[in-house]
């Protein structure tokens, strides 16, 4: 039976080893889980060496290289699921089936563990259940899913409202209150041509929305120039950064605006395939986004012989199985083509040499959405709108402690506290802009302006009220980043789980000053020596966090300091020089804020 069915599958992808991920989850749904046998069979399908293989599946949270339960509860652990309860929920589950967090049941009935944001901050607490959405648990829904699980009631008969993923959006600007047409972006790029669409681009200063800030047309301008038999574009939909649900949302509302961008994207780099990397944790979307994509095809907007004009593109949807790190291009690019999705060394860069090595062009869903409607409108209707560094307008995903969560559309320049305002924070102490890569501002800096030259946001903006414990926040946002870690280089390996030791120790009462200057050093050490964003960024939150609300961190501390174990400045120093044994391991620029 596992055979057949692995052979199935097989042969719907054509054995592509480049479409390794699409094949790891239909194998695994059918499955259950992805044994060594299972592995072994697939290795030898795709003609890629079984460790190979093994190394792909073991790499993703979502992929299943041990037996789980047939219901598979995983509870969102974001802070603000957190702090709403997340955690006392799941050991409600867990005490209504008989079982302890993160083990299987003896009878394979179900287990229950924890999982990064899902990307669900404005509903939750939230969780996925055999990785569909569930949001707003309650104590009472907590006890009619045991009694479903232990019935064993499909999760087609359970209360489709707990499914319900709403969008949210309580502030439209020129991007979510768009009345641009399906195909329009695309008419509007064959009238202008290339150097006409780039020309736009240009001088509306469209900067990725991903988190980077580079400009849009520069790096189309770059991957179009690029020799290669072939082009790719990538449309980026992978965010995992805690709070952040923006291109959920942008997905949920715009999809044909995105894919529009897409297309136009194709038509300026000569390319003829493109990709939606979808993260995993929105498999919910998956079928809707499949069918818009069926019914471009239908209507000409995709496919071969676009608008008549015989320019073929189209675009597959690959779906990813929980890694933060595929959020950074390159690594998605690993992803895309079956490998683990850890960071390449750069120079080249994608727009060079990026999918099966040739020119790729990568951009953040809101950037190809804002690309539609630049080509469409031209710069000018961007004019006056946002900051002189920053053109244009920037969607919020608003969280935690406020009474209207949701997406909040604004020009670049709105202030902290107009955001504040507009989404019912009452006596907020503290707001964590760009996750636990960016800054952490308190009351006297929420005249602030959201803008890449002052407070830079990759889209989240939690908001924490004087009952929460800053102390908490940090620890959250370091155990992600060690979670999260590809391991790839020692500085961030080793240094995000130093970090989370730390942390856990200061926690447990064990804690010194010495420990607080250790985390400075590792700060340090870490800017550094880290190959990509991730480990660059890892303590950015961290160390506001302790710079501002030191007494969270110092009331914990034992009264005695004790000296180090072990010399961790000599160890750091060297992990750097290993990693530096070449400079671009090293380089991440200045305004790489986030991954994407």
């Amino acid at each position: 039976m596992s055979a057949n069915v692995i052979d199935d599958v097989l042969t719907r992808h054509g054995y592509d080893g480049t479409r390794l991920m699409h094949i790891l989850r239909e194998v695994q749904d059918a499955l259950g889980w992805l044994s060594p046998q299972t592995l072994t069979a697939v290795a030898q399908g795709v003609r890629r060496p079984r460790a190979h293989v093994a190394r792909t599946a073991e790499f993703y949270t979502f992929f299943n290289t041990r037996p789980v339960g047939d219901y598979r509860v995983l509870f969102s652990d974001n802070i603000t699921d957190r702090f709403h309860g997340s955690l006392e929920l799941r050991d409600q589950l867990c005490t209504r089936l008989a079982l302890r967090p993160g083990r299987v049941a003896e009878d394979g009935l179900a287990s229950v563990d924890l999982t990064s944001c899902t990307g669900l901050s404005d509903q939750g607490p939230a969780a996925l259940v055999n990785y569909r959405a569930v949001t707003r648990l309650t104590p009472q829904r907590i006890d009619e899913m045991a009694g479903l699980i232990r019935a064993r009631t499909p999760l087609s008969d359970w209360p489709s409202e707990w499914f319900t993923v709403e969008t949210n959006i309580r502030r439209k600007d020129q991007l979510l209150g768009n009345t641009v047409k399906p195909g329009e972006a695309i008419a509007a790029a064959l009238r202008r041509g290339p150097e006409g669409v780039l020309s736009e681009l240009s001088a509306a200063a469209l900067r990725g929305r991903g988190g980077a800030g580079f400009n849009t047309a520069t790096k189309w301008r770059v991957c179009r120039d690029a020799p290669g038999y072939a082009h790719y574009v990538v449309g980026n939909a992978d965010e995992g950064e805690p709070g952040t649900f923006k291109d959920r949302v942008l997905l949920a509302s715009c999809p044909d605006l995105i894919f529009d961008g897409m297309v136009v994207s194709g038509m300026v780099n000569g390319a003829q395939q493109g990709f939606l990397y979808l993260r995993g944790e929105y498999r919910f979307l998956y079928d809707q986004l499949t069918e818009v994509l069926a019914r471009r095809r239908r209507e000409g907007l995709l496919g071969n012989n676009i608008l008549g004009v015989g320019f073929n593109f189209d675009i597959d949807i690959c779906l990813g199985a929980g890694a933060y790190i595929c959020g950074e291009e390159s690594a998605l690019i690993e992803s895309l083509e079956g490998n683990p999705g850890k960071p390449r060394i750069r120079p080249p860069y994608p727009v060079t040499q990026g999918f099966l090595g040739q020119p790729t062009a990568v951009n953040n869903v809101e950037t190809l959405a804002l690309a539609a409607l630049i080509t469409v409108n031209g710069a000018h209707f961007l004019d006056g709108v946002g900051t002189p560094s920053s053109v244009g307008t920037t969607l919020l995903s608003v969280s935690g402690d406020v009474a209207e969560p949701g997406i909040y559309e604004y020009p670049y320049g709105v202030t902290i506290a107009e955001v504040l305002e507009q989404a019912g924070a009452v006596n907020p102490q503290a707001v964590q802009i760009a996750v636990g890569a960016g800054k952490c501002l308190v009351d006297t800096e929420f005249r602030r302006r959201i803008a890449m030259e002052d407070a830079s946001s990759t889209g989240s903006f939690m908001v924490f009220d004087r009952r929460r414990d800053l102390f908490l926040v940090a620890q959250n946002f370091v155990e992600f980043f060690a979670h999260e870690s590809c391991g790839f280089c020692t500085a961030c390996r080793v240094g995000t789980s130093v970090n989370r030791r730390i942390l856990d120790k200061i926690a447990d009462g064990r804690g010194s000053q010495y420990d607080l200057e250790e985390l400075t050093r590792m700060h340090r050490h870490m800017q550094g020596a880290s190959h990509c964003a991730l480990g660059s960024t890892a303590t950015m939150a961290l160390r506001d966090i302790i710079n501002k609300f030191r007494p969270a961190f110092e009331r914990r501390l034992l009264a005695l300091d004790f000296e180090p174990a072990f010399d961790l400045d000599a160890a750091l120093s060297e992990a750097r020089e290993i990693t530096h044994r070449d400079d671009a391991l090293a380089h991440v620029p200045d305004d790489r804020i986030g991954l994407r």
